[in-house]
């Protein structure tokens, strides 16, 4: 037994390959066509992408469009996934889910859509770049984020921002309604 106390081993790190397990949360949306239809299309597409699964998702809530355009109500929900996809190739691979969920090229801010597809957080990461920020900036003002994300992770501290719950008690309700 003396004997195994004395030997070193050596292991090359950048020969191990080890992808950790990801947290991640996103939000969905959409107010064209059959929306119901289309976020839990959403739903399962991104439950079927590569190296991740899903593990919670909320309910679908109703609510009143945000910002200046008039338009329909919208159909939001969340899903919360683990993933071992690096960042960047989610991300990736989110948008091109909108795209093959029938999102059109964005023309017009906060306008309507077939589908929205928002990476709100990944696992710990902070990242402020054109395509992409982390923890997502709209989150504390946004009570059809803010409210299903709180199905899903109440108990989630989101860097920078704040634990959901309290976020969720903080934002203003603008007529959310949790469809059955």
């Amino acid at each position: 037994m003396g004997a195994l106390a004395d030997e070193v081993v050596v292991v090359d790190a950048a020969a191990i390959d080890v992808v950790l397990w990801q947290p991640a949360y996103i939000a969905l949306g959409s107010n064209l066509g059959d929306s119901r239809a289309a976020v839990e299309r959403a739903i399962k597409s991104i439950a079927a992408l590569p190296n991740t699964q899903a593990t919670r998702r909320s309910a679908l809530y109703r609510t009143v469009p945000f910002g200046p355009i008039e338009q329909g109500d919208f159909i939001n929900a969340v899903v919360g996934v683990v993933t071992r996809t690096p960042l960047d190739d989610f991300f990736a691979a989110l948008q091109q889910l909108e795209t093959e969920l029938g999102r059109a090229p964005r023309h017009q801010r906060w306008g309507p859509r077939e589908i929205d597809l928002d990476l709100l957080v990944y696992g710990h990461e902070c990242r402020d770049s054109e395509s992409l920020r982390l923890p997502h900036p709209g989150i504390p003002e946004r009570d059809f984020v803010l409210y299903p994300l709180r199905d899903v992770a109440a108990d989630l501290y989101i860097p920078g921002l704040g634990r959901v719950r309290e976020l969720a008690e903080w934002v203003p309700d603008r007529g959310v309604q949790r469809l059955a």
